[in-house]
């Protein structure tokens, strides 16, 4: 089975949000946030690539979206405005 370069960046894309999502479903508390939002931008990107590529707007909305979503998760994180944890 030959795999093209999209293909394996799609793939990696996958994985990385699945990680995330299945780390902090099954573990929560395991991941910082930062590495949960880190993964998620990662993992969209590669998804938004590959949607751009194909020509999938569907997609191309869906994991811009997440990936923006994810960056600005990441900038709150940085200037101080973490979620909050309820106890």
């Amino acid at each position: 089975m030959d795999l093209a370069w999209d293909q394996i960046v799609s793939l990696v894309g996958a994985f990385l949000i699945l990680i995330a999502y299945a780390l902090e479903s099954l573990k929560p508390g395991y991941l910082k946030p930062a590495t949960f939002q880190i993964l998620n931008a990662l993992g969209s990107l590669c998804l938004f690539i590959t949607a751009v590529i194909h020509s999938q707007y569907g997609f191309i909305v869906l994991e811009g979206s997440w990936f923006i979503i994810s960056l600005v998760a990441l900038a709150r994180l940085a200037m101080g405005k973490g979620p909050k944890v309820l106890k």
